[in-house]
């Protein structure tokens, strides 16, 4: 499978233009991916774009590519999103490297009561920002033709408002309906948003008060994932139900 790499030229070039990668992207693919001279390779700007390329000079300062061919990939409708809430470590960043290859369409980071982690003012836009970048890389190691919006931190009253427009699906353990169990007909064009709680477990007044919005609870197995593979594990499920696996 040819390398792939993104680049916002990518967006408005046709066959027979060159795109040029520049900066990080063209160091990541002349020094690491070593790609050469007459190697094909793929480019996307992120947003549908998908182009098939040569490599006509190779540096790493400057990567230019002859394209060879374009297709443009519709978004994906429904949107699975994923509220990831903030977690000690890495934890929340392996659930979004993961989610993101697994197909997630949007990520939200979630200031949840029992978060150990916590972002300030200070540390939201840095935090959403390193979330962004890791979705990034791991949509671009998935050869993902869109890649997955990271939203601002949200609140709990944040999520209770996205309840009635959307089909949520709050992640615990102690529900009775399974997860395989929902009805989640591809042709409703709501955002399936799929809800997974800190390390210590959503607090009892949050999931009342995201039941009392029209959230519905749903447990995966009978075993009780960490909160870093709880969401891949569902959006694994979720897309299969969509049918886009």
């Amino acid at each position: 499978m040819a390398l792939h790499f993104l680049v916002d030229e990518a967006g408005e070039a046709r066959p027979g233009d060159t795109v040029t990668l520049s900066g990080a992207e063209a160091h990541h693919a002349a020094v690491v991916r070593r790609v050469r001279v007459g190697e094909e390779v793929t480019l996307g700007d992120g947003r549908g774009a998908w182009l098939r390329g040569t490599c006509e000079s190779v540096s790493p300062r400057e990567v230019i590519v002859r394209v060879d061919g374009r297709t443009d990939a519709a978004a994906p409708a429904p949107r699975i999103v994923l509220v990831q809430a903030l977690a000690k470590g890495d934890r929340d960043e392996l659930a979004v490297q993961a989610a993101t290859e697994l197909g997630v369409d949007a990520i939200v980071p979630w200031q949840a009561a029992r978060s150990v982690s916590r972002w300030d003012a200070a540390k939201a836009e840095k935090g959403r920002t390193r979330w962004a970048t890791i979705a990034r890389e791991a949509a671009k190691q998935a050869h993902r033709a869109w890649l997955p919006e990271v939203e601002p931190v949200e609140t709990t009253s944040g999520l209770i408002a996205r309840a009635a427009a959307s089909r949520m699906l709050v992640l615990e353990p102690t529900a009775e309906l399974a997860l395989t169990g929902v009805d989640l007909a591809a042709h409703d064009p709501r955002d399936v948003v799929l809800v997974v709680g800190p390390e210590g477990g959503i607090d009892t007044s949050e999931l009342a008060a995201l039941r009392a919005a029209g959230a519905r609870e749903v447990r995966l197995g009978d075993t009780v994932l960490r909160t870093s593979t709880a969401g891949p594990a569902a959006i694994a499920v979720v897309s299969a139900a969509l049918g886009r696996w």
